[in-house]
């Protein structure tokens, strides 16, 4: 791990606040920096990218992103940016002012791309438009970190774990958002996943409200 890039890092996210407080999303700011860091800290090969699973706006892109970019690191932004479950019309966190007048669905694209612009991170963000499974049946590297914080519901998580930790390099990092032990504070798939991981072997090595970090392998 390269110490220097922690002051580096710091400073970016710092510059950047303006535009991390008027980005939509779902993101704490210690819970983004303790992302940014993960990612910071992260010494498998710069060769390998990283993989966000759902991006919403980009929030939690913009932390990544600042982090991949000093290291010199590619990062996959993957989402379909129609929403996921809890984000449609009727449930908790439905924004209406994210519908496409034209199509009838939410679309956060548009931002997405503002907000990576605005970040300076065009050089270093790779935006996939897709849905995160059929794109992994279609991607054939292996990935040095993985960020999963696509839909939360049960059958879309353990789909996003199933389709993407297989890619993880030997002690790449995986990150998991929105981790809750107590069913009254979050949605249990997150925290499911983070158990299994666990239990395949996983290390964690950091955590930061809802954010988990495990190490994938002993080392």
């Amino acid at each position: 791990m390269d110490q220097t890039l922690q002051p580096q890092l710091a400073s970016e996210l710092l510059a950047k606040q303006e535009l991390i407080r008027a980005t939509k999303g779902f993101m704490p700011p210690d819970e983004g920096a303790a992302l940014a860091a993960a990612l910071k800290g992260c010494d498998v090969s710069m060769d390998l990218p990283a993989v966000e699973i759902g991006s919403y706006t980009g929030l939690s892109t913009i932390y990544l992103g600042t982090a991949a970019q000093l290291q010199g690191r590619l990062l996959l932004s993957v989402d379909h940016h129609h929403g996921s479950q809890e984000n449609q019309a009727g449930w908790e966190y439905h924004d209406p002012s994210l519908i496409d007048p034209v199509s009838g669905k939410m679309d956060t694209l548009y931002l997405f791309r503002r907000a990576m612009e605005l970040a300076g991170l065009d050089d270093t963000v790779i935006i996939v438009v897709a849905n995160s499974q059929s794109f992994a049946a279609t991607f054939c590297t292996e990935i040095g970190f993985l960020f999963i914080d696509g839909g939360h519901g049960h059958d879309q998580a353990y789909s996003d774990y199933d389709s993407w930790v297989p890619k993880l390099a030997e002690s790449g990092v995986l990150a998991i958002h929105d981790v809750f032990a107590d069913p009254s504070l979050g949605g249990q798939a997150p925290y499911h996943l983070y158990q299994r991981s666990l239990g395949e072997g996983f290390q964690e090595i950091g955590a930061q409200g809802s954010l988990r970090v495990m190490r994938k392998g002993s080392a």
